[in-house]
Formats: structure tokens, C-alpha cells, sequence
């Protein structure tokens, strides 16, 4: 079982002037602690539901190259890319330099977004539900084209491209994970282009993740792909005094139903002992999990 922790509340104490030394802090922190992946929220306003909207928000992919260079061992991703608000080909250049830069380490995470409301609020291209699944498809393709070293034209529902060179080449070919549940779209295109999935844990027993790894399982079934190749993310929270050795037992029954990697979102900021602590503790035991 992998650990990781996602970023999506910067609203630590002191403002601006203190988000360089609790960003060090928290990536040094957690590099070599037994913690998969650090990751960050791609928005531009504050999307938190516990938090406010004008609290800060910081710009992914700058934050994700910031986090590369204080870090040695972790890997780096989005949870996950609006991928219809930039330019496909330059979104596969900006994963492909993060990775070069972090010597192998990044992630593509990648979504069919779903905030109007934000778009609206900041000028970006909000299409409707299916044209924004008809891009992410097409950037998903092309991602596959660049990586694969194609220089050969690309043509694309939406996108023509006459020569995509993309020099330097990934260190490490960025892994793939498509966030969301739709069992219409998002896990069909799980199972034909990526590398892993991300859930939502919903407190119903394991009803719905079971059900959503089955539809998945089907997904891959029908393209001749084996379900175990798609590693299976979850996003979640720690409960409210949450110990971690509870901790660990919940992700021993996640496991258990077919989870692979956890995802712990915190409650505000993350922060030296609370819920860090409790992550780091259970960091130790949970890559036991089987």
C-alpha cells in the first residue's frame, strides 16, 4: 500500500512571506518519509469546500518545479490538471520538464475539470461536459504520441500538429492517473490510457468503490487490458482523532477491497504533528499492507 498527501490549503499563518519556508518545510519533511508522492491541487481560486475562496491559492506546475528542486526521492503530481484550460501540447511539455527536472519523478494527473463556477470567476474556457472528454481524450493521445518520441504529425479531434518534438525526453516516462468516477467516460478512459485511477472514499461501507472497480474491471476487460495494471488511488481524509494505527487498519481493509494508494487530504494547511504526524507514523507500518 502507498501513502501520499495532497496540498490543497496554503492558508498558512503569516501570509505570503511565509509560504516559501512551510512549503520547504513540508516537502522535506515528508521526502524519504515513507510518503509516495506529494501532490498539489491544480486551481486557481481556493475550490477547498472547508475553506474560503479568496484564501490563497498557489499556481500548480510553478509549485510542483519549487517542490522538485527541495526534494530528492519523492515523486510529483497534480490531483488532478483541469486538462481543457491549457494548450495539450504544452501541457505534455511543462509534465515532461517537471520530470526531467526532478530526475523522474512526475506524475501526469489529469481530470475533465468541473468547476464553472471558478472558470467563470477568472476567465477560463468552461465547454460542456462532453467537449470537455473529447479534449481530455485527445490530450491523453497526444501525451502517448510525444512520450513515445513521434515526431511524426499529430492529428487530433480538436489539434493538428506538424512536428511534435519534444527534446529533452522524459527521464522516466510520467506515469498517467485520470481522477474521477463516471462510469460512462472517466473509467473507460482509465483503462485505455492510464496508468492509475482516483476515487473518492464515500462513507458507505465500501459500496461505491467496490462498484466502481468493477465497472473498471469491465473497462479493461473489454480492451484486452488485465484491471491489475491500473493502479487503483483513493482520496481521502483522517478521521476526526484518527490514531495511526487506526489509520492503518482502515487502509489494510481499503487493501483489502482492491486500493493500492492512498491519498490523504487534510483538514486547512498541513502542519508539523497533528494530522502530519499522524501520517508519518502510519507511513512506517502502511507499505506493509498488502
Amino acid at each position: 500500500m502507498k501513502l501520499s498527501i495532497a496540498v490543497t490549503n496554503y492558508s498558512w499563518p503569516g501570509g505570503s512571506a511565509e509560504l516559501t519556508p512551510r512549503l520547504l518545510d513540508l516537502a522535506r519533511t515528508v521526502d524519504g518519509a515513507g510518503i509516495d508522492t506529494l501532490w498539489v491541487a491544480d486551481h486557481v481560486l481556493q475550490m477547498d469546500p472547508n475553506a474560503e475562496i479568496d484564501e490563497p491559492m498557489l499556481e500548480a506546475y510553478t509549485t510542483l518545479g519549487f517542490l522538485a528542486a527541495a526534494t530528492r526521492s519523492v515523486n510529483l503530481g497534480t490531483m488532478v490538471t483541469w486538462a481543457t484550460i491549457r494548450p495539450p501540447a504544452l501541457l505534455v511539455k511543462t509534465v515532461t520538464t517537471l520530470d526531467v527536472l526532478s530526475g523522474g519523478r512526475a506524475w501526469l494527473g489529469v481530470g475533465a475539470g468541473y468547476q464553472a463556477d471558478e472558470a467563470a470567476m477568472v476567465g477560463l474556457p468552461f465547454e460542456p461536459t462532453a467537449e470537455r472528454f473529447v479534449r481530455l481524450e485527445e490530450l491523453l493521445q497526444l501525451a502517448g504520441h510525444m512520450w513515445d518520441g513521434d515526431r511524426g504529425p499529430f492529428d487530433g479531434p480538436r489539434h493538428h500538429l506538424d512536428r511534435p518534438i519534444n527534446s529533452p525526453p522524459p527521464v522516466a516516462r510520467p506515469r498517467v492517473l485520470v481522477g474521477g468516477m463516471g462510469e460512462r467516460r472517466t473509467l473507460p478512459l482509465v483503462a485505455r490510457y492510464a496508468d492509475a485511477c482516483n476515487l473518492f472514499d464515500i462513507p458507505d461501507g465500501g459500496a461505491t468503490l467496490r462498484h466502481k472497480l468493477a465497472v473498471l474491471a469491465r473497462a479493461c476487460e473489454a480492451i484486452g487490458r488485465d484491471p491489475s495494471d491500473v493502479e487503483v488511488t483513493i482520496s481521502s481524509r483522517l478521521g476526526e482523532g484518527e490514531t495511526a494505527e487506526q489509520f492503518t487498519d482502515r487502509c489494510a481493509g481499503l487493501a483489502d477491497a482492491g486500493v493500492d494508494h492512498v491519498v490523504l487530504v487534510s483538514t486547512g494547511p498541513w502542519r508539523a504533528g497533528g494530522e502530519l504526524g499522524v501520517v508519518l507514523d502510519a507511513a512506517r507500518s502502511v507499505d506493509q499492507v498488502a
